[in-house]
């Protein structure tokens, strides 16, 4: 099976392992083969958005604790990044998120109901910019379609990327979604709500154009 991502080495601090381990129980949505149901997973009827590779969570945690009324669900594999988040949940006490820890293609395919979601997040992905790696792109056909079905009307697909290339290729691939519609001409301007990422930051250190898409379901 093709796999958009591979387990990199990174520091695991004893911080982060010792969040993991205490908090994991609370707030980690086991990967199994079959749709979940949201409102009982968080206990309420609120919309909820998928963050696609949180990284390290920061991000995530501080849209979580700007939007009370919202619920999160982050997908990310690296195990770092997971305790780091799970020691921001606990230090801002947000009820709001939960994480699954597993391949997001499987994720998305298996676990999320069709029309269920307000908003996909995909913030900095592996840009994969080696021509015989961009097959492992998370934001090209059919994946697209797929998170595309998982989106309720108006709901909304909001990616960032600082690879020019992958950005054109993106923008093409979402242009193809029948049920996707672009909320501006061409790239969209910055969200403001959108917190500043590391990822973020390294790009801009490196003189790289930020490029972000925002597509609508229609």
């Amino acid at each position: 099976m093709l796999k958009s991502y591979v387990i990199r080495a990174g520091h695991y601090t004893a911080a982060q392992k010792k969040a993991y381990e205490s908090l994991c129980a609370g707030f980690l949505i086991p990967f199994c083969e079959k749709n979940i149901d949201l409102e009982k997973t968080f206990g309420n009827a609120n919309n909820v958005t998928v963050e696609i590779g949180f990284g390290s969570g920061l991000a995530t945690a501080s849209i979580a604790e700007k939007n009370p009324e919202k619920n999160y669900i982050g997908i990310e594999v690296h195990r770092p990044g997971i305790g780091r988040l799970l020691w921001e949940i606990d230090k801002r006490a947000l009820s709001n998120i939960r994480i699954i820890e597993y391949d997001a293609v499987q994720i998305i395919e298996k676990m999320i109901c069709p029309a269920s979601l307000e908003a996909i997040h995909v913030f900095f992905p592996d840009p994969w910019p080696k021509k015989r790696h961009r097959k492992r792109r998370l934001m090209q056909r059919p994946f697209t379609e797929t998170l595309a079905k998982t989106l309720k009307s108006n709901g909304y697909l909001y990616m960032v990327t600082d690879w020019e290339d992958y950005a054109l290729h993106a923008l093409e691939e979402l242009k193809t979604c029948s049920c996707l519609k672009n909320a501006y001409d061409g790239f969209a301007p910055v969200q403001p709500w959108r917190p500043l990422t590391k990822f973020e930051q390294k790009g801009l250190d490196k003189n790289h154009l930020i490029r972000e898409l925002y597509f609508n379901k229609i």
